[in-house]
């Protein structure tokens, strides 16, 4: 192989050497010497071979879950929570040089923020305010990330497991509240009875006719039901007391 031939295969490689494709989801930290000198991309991207090298840095949003964990609250009670937490990268500089494994260093202070953040509320406000609580917990994770070149977008909690204890007092709880509800709305029904018929007693005081067309009205829808029960009112009831009193009278005067 001639000295022309040799000369050009080596600049060949090292022009091979020196070309890279940078996705438009990435970016590029470039070195030159291993000193910092920017960030590229993206589309292709031409090194000098040799002296300068290339580290790529994904943009995407990054889905990290967050293992479960035991932790207990503020009232004492011992549960597993596990979440999810949404991250990506805004400085790509940064998350290269100030943080040796971002993936890593992310996960491990987003189980202690969820740790410790829950441990400040009881189980019924961590029941009732899971929204305000994620946003709680992903703002304090994303003050940690910031200097890392990295955001944390959402946090959420994805599943709260109780102890079995605990949930058979909650369900018994659960249910004695519904008992309660279920008596209030009847107990009010029977107040409302009783107002309409006070109301009902006082118009009919007004109206004495009234009971008797009520008492007509009552026979005649129990008589459809072709039935051999035998009804007596009591205005007839009265007067058969009545005429046996004058009966009574009439006799003891004789």
């Amino acid at each position: 192989m001639s000295l022309v031939n040799l000369v050009i295969l080596v600049a060949m490689i090292l022009i091979f050497m020196s070309l890279r494709i940078v996705k438009e989801y990435d970016r590029g930290v470039i070195f030159f010497l291993g000193k910092v000198t920017g960030v590229r991309g993206p589309g292709l991207i031409i090194l000098i071979p040799i002296f300068e090298q290339m580290t790529k840095v994904t943009l995407r949003t990054i889905t990290m879950n967050i293992p479960s964990q035991k932790i207990i609250t503020k009232d004492n009670v011992s549960i597993d929570i596990a979440a999810v937490a949404y991250y990506k990268i805004v400085d790509p500089q940064k998350s290269v040089v100030a943080i040796e494994d971002i993936t890593s260093a992310v996960n491990q202070i987003s189980q202690t923020t969820v740790r410790n953040v829950v441990g400040q509320f009881s189980l019924d406000q961590l029941l009732s305010r899971t929204s305000d609580i994620n946003l709680q917990i992903k703002n304090v994770i994303d003050g940690h990330t910031e200097p890392w070149g990295a955001e944390v977008t959402a946090v959420e909690i994805k599943d709260i497991t109780l102890p079995e204890n605990m949930q058979r007092a909650m369900a018994k709880e659960a249910e004695a509240e519904r008992e309660r509800r279920a008596k209030i709305v009847a107990a009010e029904g029977e107040f409302q009875a009783a107002v309409k018929l006070g109301e009902a007693a006082d118009i009919i005081a007004l109206h004495p006719v009234a009971l008797q067309l009520r008492t007509l009205q009552t026979m005649a829808e129990i008589a459809t039901e072709k039935n051999s029960t035998i009804i007596f009112p009591a205005q007839f009831m009265t007067t058969v007391q009545e005429a046996i009193s004058t009966i009574k009278q009439d006799t003891s005067n004789k």
